[in-house]
């Protein structure tokens, strides 16, 4: 049996890593739940590069309520966030960046030719099963080119769909907040037939966003309200999975968001003015195709169109010339081929293709266009006591322009190496070394007065040491991990907010990093009916300007990279009400490479309450509500400069499943 598992393992090991629906072998079709939690938890001990899992429990236990609390629970991520439920949020991971993290939905990776970071408030979390985190390459090579091209890859999995029967699910939600919170879900699922299985789902979330403020200017204190914040937002999903036979599986899904909203200013003293409004609209389809010949054979063929558009009007301007349309497409191609010639070494080799063009309403709109090609090679041997993987990526990026000249192309080859080893049963060594490469965005490479067509790509090194420890001493589930690592960072683009759509975009030069990533999960067992939760992580973070050491700003940090994260929770749960208190705690920040007066951005910690119950009813119903305070202590602080977050507020959920 033990056998059998691990060659599927090494088959399919992709699909069970970050999809985890099932497998194309009917023999692991029927996995239960708590069996395949604690597999995802188990490689995430024996990693070869740190994988930090978050499912639906943890969100939970942890009084997680959006995309973005979730990602503040993730070690070594730095989030920016413009404040309320229509503000973009976006993440960098270790001093990176947030272009340099890749982003997975349902297996296939995500797109943003322009600004190249992706949006992550477009992603509901109520359809989401589980989130993982990968930093560098860690044992999963069944993997497309490009998601082997980041340091860094978020992977977002949806709620998996019911193959134990034919009869319909639905799950109906409501929730209802503070500053005119509204957002409806609701989800169907439904077994066609023991191969073809069907889910949509679709929500709608409005909200005013108009809450208070106080800035204090010397001896004045300041209130006020956000202003020009309103959004209305739509997202829906058509998913489909059909088991033609018991090697040979299609997916697909269909997606659609679109986002009216208006944008707030910045606030500074006296002056909260913004008229300025834009309308994101997303679309996209994608197929995913996974067949296996006899053993040794695996091959994963995918494919995408994404199309996006972003509307932008500032008000303010009358004569409309700060207004601007713009529209991007990509159509985009990969298959990854496995060979497991023994039940110690696997083999990959993936390619993939993609085609990006963007064109605007600006008059000196060039039309650029990109065509990438992605080659990667993996092989990894793996045994009781070890698991050894290395892997080469060719990055190639022709650029041009229709109606002008075009970037310069680029290419690269880039290794990693990663090494897991068995220290003894509770405790195991972990090292990764990856090189990468970065071609400039769109909007770097031609956004009008702020992208260059000669900037410099960036060049990333990034080295990690670490240990993990998992244990169950007596009703106690123990696991923690530590890990130091080194990233460095040459000619690296640093995006500097103007507002909240537009950014100015500068090379450093060369940006060393020095960090520490450590997480604790306790779990007790007090009675029967009674689990106390822990779970905690902090990083510290020094990402350091060393481009001339007789420039002024020499040793800075980067912007908007705090030195000091973590964030904690206690949950318990009994047969009452179950109860979680949390935090996340920031150290201060600067808003400017150059440190300039006035652009420090204080530290902050936050603490949330959340309550919540599952009533059982009759014919396998569920009836559950919860009820979430955020920002206890009503503390008021920011993540991006002059952008003020909400204070003290709460959000109630109703919803109903059968």
């Amino acid at each position: 049996m033990k056998k059998l598992l691990t060659s599927i393992g090494l088959l399919l090991l992709s699909v069970c890593v970050q999809a985890q629906t099932d497998t194309i072998v009917g023999r692991v079709h029927q996995l239960e739940g708590v069996t395949v939690t604690e597999s995802r938890r188990q490689h995430v001990m024996t990693s070869t590069a740190p994988l930090h899992l978050m499912d639906r429990r943890d969100m939970l236990q942890m009084g997680v309520t959006d995309m973005a609390d979730a990602l503040h629970r993730l070690p070594g991520i730095t989030l920016r966030d413009y404040g309320g439920a229509g503000g973009m949020k976006t993440v960098s991971v270790r001093g990176f960046g947030a272009k340099h993290t890749g982003v997975s939905y349902d297996g296939v990776m995500l797109s943003e030719c322009q600004s190249g970071e992706i949006d992550l408030s477009r992603y509901s979390l109520d359809n989401v099963d589980h989130l993982s985190l990968t930093i560098g390459d860690n044992d999963d090579i069944f993997v497309p080119a490009r998601q082997a091209s980041t340091p860094a890859v978020l992977n977002i999995q949806t709620l998996r769909m019911p193959t134990t029967d034919l009869k319909p699910h639905l799950t109906a939600q409501v929730k209802v907040g503070s500053f005119g919170y509204l957002s409806p879900f609701v989800r169907l699922e439904q077994n066609l037939s023991e191969r073809f299985a069907l889910s949509v789902m679709g929500e709608y979330t409005y909200a005013d966003n108009d809450y208070p403020y106080t800035i204090y200017n010397g001896n004045e204190t300041i209130k006020g309200h956000r202003q020009n914040s309103r959004m209305n937002s739509g997202h829906a999903e058509l998913n489909f999975v059909y088991a033609i036979n018991a090697t040979n599986r299609l997916s697909g899904k269909l997606y659609y968001y679109d986002n009216n909203r208006r944008l707030p200013g910045i606030v500074y003293y006296y002056s909260n003015t913004s008229k300025e409004k834009l309308r994101d609209r997303n679309a996209f389809a994608q197929l995913l195709y996974q067949t296996r010949w006899g053993e040794k054979w695996s091959l994963k063929v995918n494919g995408k169109y994404n199309w996006s558009a972003s509307l932008y009007d500032d008000g303010v301007v009358a004569s409309q010339i700060q207004d601007a349309n713009y529209y991007q497409r990509e159509a985009y191609a990969s298959a990854s081929l496995l060979y497991v010639p023994t039940t110690c070494w696997s083999l990959d080799y993936s390619a993939d293709y993609a085609y990006s063009n963007l064109n605007s309403s600006l008059p000196m709109d060039t039309k650029p266009y990109r065509h990438a090609i992605l080659q990667s090679a993996t092989a990894k041997y793996k045994n009781h006591h070890m698991t050894v993987m290395g892997r080469l990526l060719w990055s190639n990026y022709l650029n041009g322009a229709k109606d002008g000249e075009g970037a310069d192309n680029q290419h690269r080859l880039s290794p990693s190496l990663s090494l897991s080893f068995m220290l003894c049963r509770q405790l195991h060594l972990r090292a990764h070394y990856k090189e990468i490469f970065r071609s400039p965005t769109f909007n770097e490479n031609y956004f009008f007065h702020y992208g260059s067509k000669v900037l410099n790509p960036e060049r990333t090194q990034q080295l990690n040491l670490g240990l993990t420890y998992a244990a169950t001493p007596g009703s106690v589930a123990l696991t923690a991990t530590l890990d130091g690592y080194y990233n460095m960072v040459r000619d690296m683009i640093v995006a500097i907010p103007y507002n909240m759509f537009v950014w100015t975009c500068v090379n450093v030069g060369k940006v060393r990093v020095w960090g520490v990533d450590a997480t604790l999960r306790a779990s007790w067992r007090l009675h029967e009916h009674h689990l106390l939760t822990t779970a905690g992580n902090y990083t510290y973070q020094r990402v350091k300007n060393v481009t001339n050491s007789a420039s002024p700003y020499y040793g800075n940090q980067i912007a908007y990279t705090p030195e000091h994260s973590g964030s904690w929770s206690v949950a318990w749960e009994n047969p009452w009400v179950n109860l979680s208190v949390n935090g996340t705690a920031v150290s201060e920040r600067w808003s400017t490479n150059e440190h300039l007066d006035g652009t420090l951005i204080g530290g902050y910690h936050e603490m949330g309450l959340t309550l919540y119950r599952d009533f059982r009813m009759k014919h396998h119903h569920t009836l559950g509500a919860r009820f979430d305070l955020k920002n206890l202590t009503d503390r008021q602080y920011e993540i991006v400069g002059s952008y003020p977050m909400p204070g003290i507020s709460y959000q109630f959920t109703l919803n109903y499943k059968f």
